[in-house]
């Protein structure tokens, strides 16, 4: 009987003694399993984006079919796990599918990159030229428009034109994708604020130029200057003229008054006979606004304008003749005299 019990007590340890081992057996395959999951799941680069109303759960799936994960459920897991299920931002994800899980969930909690979209507007472009730039990159050209010809935005065309011309620098800037048209075009304008440091608005009051003035001489200079060497000569013929009460002369200005390119006025049509606000042969001084959104060498020309001949006369006329040079006079004579010759 003793032995009975005792070869049975035997038989039931072997027994626990291999549910044991299958248990342990059974827990290591779920280990190996589990940690299977976790693992790269070997897909190609792929750039997530999170928009407004994405969940995880949704996010995770995309992740699964693309390669990136090899499990759903063991990203949120890990991701509640991590207290981070709930750190998805809106914007792009550049993920890849040598990453593991932990290295997945690590990214997705971490800032999101926001798309962008690059706009170039050149030096010398007047406003009419700006929208079509701006609907190529995906804006909304009406709504660019209106916020180009709200000159509320500038607190210097304010009340004084009816639109930002002149007060948008000329740069690349890089938008949020999305940006309003409004917001977009009040970040131009607060760079080109940014050219009016107190050092400069003193340097042109001593010209007699407020900010303003200063803008509209500078997109003349924009305007008339084939390369930004000639800048400050030219600013300092129109400077001198302001001074002397002479006429600026400049056929910029007619052809913004006519609504025209440069090439498309017609001296024998009366072009330069024509009144408008902004023409400098029929009326003195400076034109009623600027004529184009001048860059910073432009403006910094007229703050530093070369106002003197070598000889130590004022410079009064210059002429752009069809050897890409400028020939800068003092006399009307002189003027018509390089006419003559280099034209």
């Amino acid at each position: 009987m003793t032995r009975l019990q005792g070869g049975g007590m035997a038989l039931w340890v072997k027994i626990l003694l291999g549910l044991v081992i299958l248990l342990l057996l059974a827990a290591a395959g779920v280990f190996v399993y589990l940690r299977g999951l976790t693992q790269p799941a070997g897909g190609g680069p792929y750039t997530l984006e999170v928009e407004p109303g994405d969940t995880l759960p949704a996010v995770a799936r995309e992740l699964q079919e693309r390669g990136i994960v090899k499990n759903a459920d063991a990203l949120r897991f890990v991701m509640r796990r991590n207290g981070t299920a709930s750190s998805l931002k809106e914007g792009l994800y550049d993920l890849k599918g040598d990453m593991t899980v932990y290295q997945v969930a690590e990214k997705l909690a971490g800032p999101a990159r926001i798309p962008t979209v690059n706009v170039t507007v050149p030096e010398g472009w007047r406003l009419r030229d700006i929208p079509p730039v701006f609907e190529k990159a995906g804006f909304d050209r009406a709504g660019i428009e209106a916020a180009l010809n709200d000159a509320s935005l500038s607190q210097y065309a304010r009340g004084e034109q009816e639109n930002l011309e002149g007060f948008i620098f000329p740069a690349t800037y890089e938008f949020r994708v999305g940006e309003t048209p409004a917001d977009a075009v009040k970040e131009m304008v607060e760079r080109m604020e940014q050219e009016f440091t107190p050092e400069n608005v003193a340097k042109a009051k001593a010209l007699g130029l407020s900010v303003r003035d200063w803008v509209i001489l500078g997109s003349m200079v924009q305007a008339e200057a084939a390369n930004n060497a000639e800048m400050p000569v030219i600013a300092g013929v129109f400077l001198n003229r302001l001074r002397d009460g002479i006429a600026l002369g400049s056929d910029p200005t007619v052809a913004y008054g006519l609504g025209k390119d440069l090439p498309e006025l017609d001296r024998s049509a009366g072009d330069f006979e024509k009144d408008t606000p902004y023409s400098t042969y029929t009326r003195q001084g400076l034109p009623a606004g600027p004529i184009n959104n001048p860059g910073q060498p432009a403006l910094l020309s007229v703050l530093n304008a070369e106002r003197k001949l070598s000889d130590g006369r004022d410079a009064l006329y210059f002429l752009h003749a069809p050897d890409g040079k400028i020939y800068v006079n003092h006399t009307y004579a002189e003027h018509l005299r390089d006419n003559a010759t280099y034209r």
